[in-house]
Formats: C-alpha cells, structure tokens, sequence
C-alpha cells in the first residue's frame, strides 16, 4: 500500500510540475492548492530535495523547484524514496530483500506468485513518470 506522504509527493510534484516554469513554487501554495497539511508538507518536501528531487531557494522569491526534468521523475524511484520497497514481501523485494524466518525459499509456493506481482507493478511503476501524470 502506498503511504499518504508518498500521495503527497506525487501530488506536489505534479503540481510543481504543472506551475513551475522559470519561478520556483511555494510550499504554502502547493499545501492549499492540493489540500495537503502544510507542516506534513515541508517534511515531504525536504525528503524530496534531500534525495535530489527538488531544489529550494529561501525568501521572497523563493520556493521549489524540480531539479530533475518531470520525464526522468519516475514513480518507482519515488515510492522507494517516500515508502521504501515496493515489494508485497521482503522476500521478494529487489533492493530491500529479506528472507522470510517460518520459509524455505526453495519450497515457498507464495513466493513465485509474489514476484510476479513485484515484477508487474514495478513495470508499471517504471513506465510511470511525473511528466506522464501531470
């Protein structure tokens, strides 16, 4: 399940993205646009610059701005960032795995079909960028 902050993320990076062009965007701008709590949104957003994402600028002509292009901003990249795997289970999980303790992976019957989904929404996620959801 995707958390409300990762939520949060897409929305205010589609918005960024949608209003950007050459000024950077305020956080209170976006919080009231997209209805998103406003202190829970700065600490979104300081994940977000802190992992290269956006760019912000202090004072009056200040704000956000995406520091990558909206189409290299892909939806796996983010969910990982916001919510870590991706994964149903860490077994499965291709940057986060852990074996199972009550598993023997050699005989788990769950695991094939786990990885299935893992591999279908990772597709999806992949495929899936800012530029293509704004």
């Amino acid at each position: 399940m995707i958390s409300k902050k990762c939520k949060y993320a897409i929305k205010a990076l589609t918005y960024i993205a949608r209003h950007q062009e050459d000024k950077p965007i305020f956080s209170t701008e976006i919080a009231r646009e997209e209805n998103i709590p406003h202190k829970f949104l700065e600490s979104i957003l300081r994940t977000l610059k802190n992992n290269r994402i956006l760019l912000s600028k202090r004072g009056k002509n200040g704000g956000y701005k995406l520091l990558k292009k909206p189409e290299e901003i892909v939806l796996s990249e983010l969910i990982r960032i916001m919510d870590g795997p991706i994964a149903l289970s860490p077994c499965v999980s291709l940057n986060y795995y852990e074996p199972c303790e009550e598993c023997d992976m050699q005989t788990c019957t769950i695991r094939p079909v786990l990885e299935k989904i893992r591999d279908l929404t990772l597709d999806v996620f992949n495929q899936t960028t800012i530029e293509t959801m704004k």
